[in-house]
């Protein structure tokens, strides 16, 4: 092999690895924001006579078992590891801790090991990082609460239109129009889906969030996002019901599609327009 690409080789393999490992610890965090964002909203939105002990903060108080509150020392908080060493059980009170934290560490490295060879050393390459690990945890929030918190939407937003401002992935123009055909798009569709059930069939967290991936792509983008998004929430959703773990008219979350079609995107949209042309003219 020739030397120069050896070293090239070498180099890429060590960017890499340094970028899951402190993916690891950004994945550690957003844990912790996926925890307690939806605690803090819920019990904010409660009468004042139900709400009980005030959550926790994001950043302070620090780790702790949510059983025995006992606070997680270094070595219980290192992520994968800690959950492997202690077999998946909080090291006091012997509780099981949900798979959930080491998965959403791994993915968060795994998507930001994607990002960094898809992009390679840029600042662009940060933003889209910043853009993954918001959509990641919108998408487990909302999995698991049926919320797309504004303490997140709203900051994701600006960030796209910051980001476009400065030469990011679209020019600053589209990603103003991409963030208002983002949210007017759902919104619309939620008006006329109400209209004719009665029903809501989307929140206003998921305008926000589209509105959000509007402002990183621009607008040419956006019917691809949407055609990946429903395309892989129908699909989802028929396997659910087919596996009967869904019920016809039970509400699905729609943040976790719309994340991975904006991640999709991001990355790889003309590629995924180019695709979807083909497969129209056939």
């Amino acid at each position: 092999m020739n030397p120069a690409l050896d070293m090239l080789l070498r180099e890429d393999i060590t960017l890499w690895i340094i970028t899951g490992i402190c993916s690891l610890l950004v994945g550690s965090f957003l844990n912790v924001v996926i925890a307690r964002i939806p605690r803090q909203i819920i019990w904010s939105g409660a009468e004042k006579s139900a709400r009980g002990e005030k959550p926790p903060g994001i950043v302070w108080p620090g780790s702790h078992c949510p059983r025995c509150k006992h606070p997680l020392s270094w070595f219980e908080n290192v992520p994968l590891l800690s959950f492997l060493v202690l077999g998946g059980r909080c090291r006091h009170c012997h509780i099981s801790i949900s798979i959930r934290y080491p998965m959403i560490e791994a993915l968060c490295a795994a998507l930001s090991v994607v990002v960094v060879m898809k992009l390679g050393v840029q600042w662009l390459t940060l933003a889209a990082l910043v853009f993954t690990w918001f959509l990641i945890a919108l998408a487990f929030i909302d999995f698991e609460h049926f919320l797309l918190p504004d303490k997140l939407t709203i900051p994701l937003i600006f960030l796209g239109l910051i980001t476009s401002a400065l030469g990011g992935f679209t020019d600053l123009t589209s990603s103003l129009i991409g963030v208002i055909a983002g949210y007017l798009s759902l919104w619309i569709v939620y008006q006329i889906h109400r209209l004719l059930t009665g029903k809501e069939g989307f929140g206003f967290g998921d305008f926000k969030m589209l509105a959000a991936i509007g402002g990183f792509i621009g607008w040419q983008l956006l019917p691809t996002v949407v055609l990946l998004s429903a395309g892989t929430g129908a699909v989802a959703g028929t396997i659910m019901i087919l596996l009967q773990r869904h019920q016809r008219g039970q509400l699905v979350p729609f943040g976790p599609y719309l994340a991975g079609g904006g991640w999709l995107t991001l990355l790889w949209g003309p590629e995924l327009n180019e695709w979807f042309y083909s497969i129209i003219a056939l």
